[in-house]
């Protein structure tokens, strides 16, 4: 027994000190504890679930996830999960005093769950406060904003400063009162005008979610309409959510369901209400007292408890396109709601975007039109001008006002107010075909093209191929002719033509809201327009080029949209209402006009880019930066197969001085452009790609930073 032992000890004379250390490193991971979560100054720790999961407000990609923290016993209390809390960040290895990690700036964040033990090995810096014990943040509103950043390649915590409005103490100490019994469910009212509408509004007071794209008859009923869906549902006992593009829209429904349901039925969210009263709305909405909400593009995120229904109006509106990181768009935002909880779905609008359109040719959603004798019946005339009748009108040449305009405007004064839209100055001019006026487009990848100072052949603006010899797929012809831009003057020139009439403008900081029903003549620009008592005898659709000659895939649908939008505030064609369009009339957003077609459109429009892969048949991201950003970026990101990269191309230079859109380059640099388009079904893969792509670049602290926009609204 002996000899064996000191066999066994021979052989490990050399190496059993290697055998030992390992044993006792394996000894030492195993005492070890997961995680050692320790106090300040040697505060006792939360006897129960003692560490604290933290979603930080970083928003960068790089750390979007949540980080542990200890829990003092004297914020146990206190320390629930969805309130804000402040916590120490960046403290490092380097700054571990006696087992405590001290030092990093203090920094907001959301406590997202209390467990019993964390996943790191290390030991963890306590909660520094909890900034109030309102728990703002549902698990319903946190699954939502992941959903939301990670279709977007986006972060959690850029998607949910957007979602969660910023504190205000005396709105938190305000208590709010029990939720209002629920209303009787509505009549139909001019909901009978459409073939579906009762039966939505039954099934929505029944309890049942159906999904709708409703395509609005011209005329103020919209928002009472819009006022008795959410009735219905609340009937059912269930909330409701209203999201439209701006405050005055959101007034009129909110004066709808004030004349329905009364006070204390719903919340109003709106960037003007002030910081202190949204806040208040929002927390009324979050503990349960108002079960209803209307709002801009904000509430889309609003707490609504059992939602029922969800609602978007003209959701073509670039208003509902968020102008922050990760950009989320309202209509898609509203889908996932409406998936997630189960609910109904109400899209409206006068006209109907080609998503729309896609959502009830895949029939995730159903129609609801009326007939075409009832919208006949209540849309007015429309008459339109063309190229030729300029050529041939004297007057137009002179005073940039057709001769049909000015007589139906004459006629019109008569009776009432006359509206007249022009395009607001900036539309930039693309190339279109000088006889057909059909877009030119790349033979590559149907990019629109552009005559660039000092390039001699045209230029696409998605791929920056060069197209030499184009000629017109339509007609045959090679001439080309750039789109005329909205006048400028168009105000004084209507002043000197009518002197004896009032002339009113909105538009850019002064938008009127009403005008009265005496004859004026209102001047304004699209998505301006006030709403005449007694509707408009007259409505003047001017330089119509302007706004079709865009440089947008969307430049007809967007046209189309702004006409109805005017023409829809004018009274019907049985008591004389008119409208005027200076456009070509073969073309088919006028067409569409004409008829007041806006699903017929939008239909077409959605086969033609289904057979050009264009979104959003496809999927698309735009990724912008440094001409070098951008190159190192694309070719370090791990794209799908399927991809298809376009570009890049240069970014127009904003000079200094000059306003700055949305996602324009900073002042006085060069910037450049690459389009990434993928088929149906890669959406997800790539959002995924792009956000691990910024994360990998922004950990490596990445100089040059690339801004990354899934489904950009303009892309060229």
């Amino acid at each position: 027994m002996s000899s064996e032992d000191g066999t066994r000890g021979g052989d490990a004379g050399g190496a059993g000190p290697e055998q030992l250390a390992l044993i006792r490193e394996a000894v030492k991971k195993a005492r070890a504890p997961r995680a050692k979560p320790r106090t300040w100054r040697g505060a006792a720790l939360a006897k129960e679930l003692p560490v604290a999961r933290v979603l930080v407000d970083k928003g960068v990609l790089h750390l979007d996830r949540y980080f542990d923290y200890a829990v003092p016993e004297e914020l146990d209390a206190v320390a629930q999960p969805g309130v804000r809390v402040r916590v120490r960040f960046g403290a490092g290895g380097r700054n571990v005093r006696e087992g405590r990690r001290e030092g990093g700036s203090l920094i907001d964040g959301f406590l997202v769950e209390r467990v019993a033990e964390s996943d790191y090995a290390g030991p963890l810096a306590a909660l520094a406060q909890v900034v109030s014990p309102e728990p703002v943040l549902s698990p319903e509103l946190l699954g939502l904003a992941r959903a939301v950043a990670d279709r977007y390649a986006g972060s959690l915590a850029d998607v949910l400063q957007l979602a969660v409005p910023p504190r205000h103490g005396r709105a938190e100490a305000a208590g709010t009162g029990a939720p209002p019994p629920a209303p009787a469910a509505p009549e139909p009212g001019s909901w009978v005008r459409y073939a579906r509408g009762p039966e939505f509004l039954r099934a929505l007071a029944a309890g049942r979610s159906p999904r709708a794209v409703w395509t609005a008859l011209p005329g103020p009923d919209w928002a009472e309409e819009i006022g008795r869906a959410v009735q219905a549902t609340l009937a059912s006992g269930r909330g409701a959510l209203v999201v439209v593009p701006a405050g005055r829209p959101a007034a009129r429904v909110d004066e709808a369901l004030r004349e329905l349901l009364g006070e204390g039925q719903h919340a109003l969210l709106t960037a003007d209400a002030g910081q202190e009263r949204r806040y208040r709305e929002w927390l009324a909405v979050r503990r349960g007292a108002v079960r209803a909400v209307v709002g801009t593009r904000a509430a889309m995120f609003a707490p609504v408890r059992n939602l029922g229904l969800v609602a978007v109006w003209d959701d073509g509106d670039a208003s509902h396109s968020d102008d922050n990181a990760p950009f989320p768009h309202v209509r898609e935002v509203l889908e996932l709601r409406a998936t997630r909880d189960k609910g109904a779905f109400l899209l409206g609008s006068w006209s109907c975007t080609v998503e729309a359109a896609q959502l009830v040719e895949s029939g995730w959603a159903a129609p609801i039109v009326a007939t075409r004798e009832q919208v006949r019946a209540v849309a007015p005339l429309v008459r339109t001008v063309g190229d030729g009748e300029l050529a041939r009108d004297e007057a137009a040449r002179a005073a940039r006002l057709p001769s049909l305009a000015w007589q139906v405007a004459r006629d019109g004064l008569r009776d009432g107010p006359v509206l007249v839209q022009v395009p607001r100055r900036g539309y930039v001019p693309r190339m279109a075909c000088a006889q057909c006026r059909e877009p030119a487009r790349c033979r590559h990848c149907a990019g629109p093209l552009e005559a660039r100072e000092g390039a001699g052949a045209l230029v696409c603006e998605w791929c920056g191929r060069e197209e030499e010899g184009w000629h017109c797929p339509e007609c045959g012809s090679r001439r080309l002719r750039a789109q005329v831009v909205g006048a400028r003057r168009t105000a004084e020139e209507l002043g000197r033509a009518f002197p004896a009439v009032p002339v009113r403008t909105s538009g850019r900081e002064h938008v009127l809201d009403t005008v009265p029903g005496t004859p004026a003549l209102v001047v304004s620009t699209p998505g301006a327009e006030p709403v005449a008592e007694g509707g408009y005898a007259a409505a003047l659709l001017l330089d119509g080029w302007a706004m079709l000659g865009r440089p947008d895939l969307r430049a007809g649908e967007e046209a189309l949209r702004r006409w109805i939008g005017a023409a829809a505030l004018v009274r019907n064609q049985g008591v004389g209402g008119t409208v005027v369009v200076v456009a070509e009339p073969t073309l088919r957003p006028v067409q569409a006009l004409v008829r007041w077609d806006p699903v017929g459109h939008a239909v077409r429009e959605l086969a033609d880019r289904a057979e050009l892969g264009f979104p959003p048949v496809s999927r698309m991201a735009a990724v912008s930066g440094t001409a070098q950003a951008v190159a190192d970026f694309i070719g370090g990101a791990e794209l799908p197969p399927d991809a298809e990269v376009l570009g890049p191309v240069p970014l127009p230079v904003v000079e200094a001085g000059r306003v700055r859109r949305v996602g324009a380059p900073p002042p006085g640099e060069a910037w450049e452009r690459a389009l990434i388009r993928v088929p149906p079904g890669s959406g997800a893969a790539l959002a995924a790609a792009l956000k691990t792509a910024q994360a990998a670049r922004m950990a490596r602290g990445g100089s040059e930073g690339v801004r990354i926009r899934v489904d950009p609204l303009d892309i060229g």
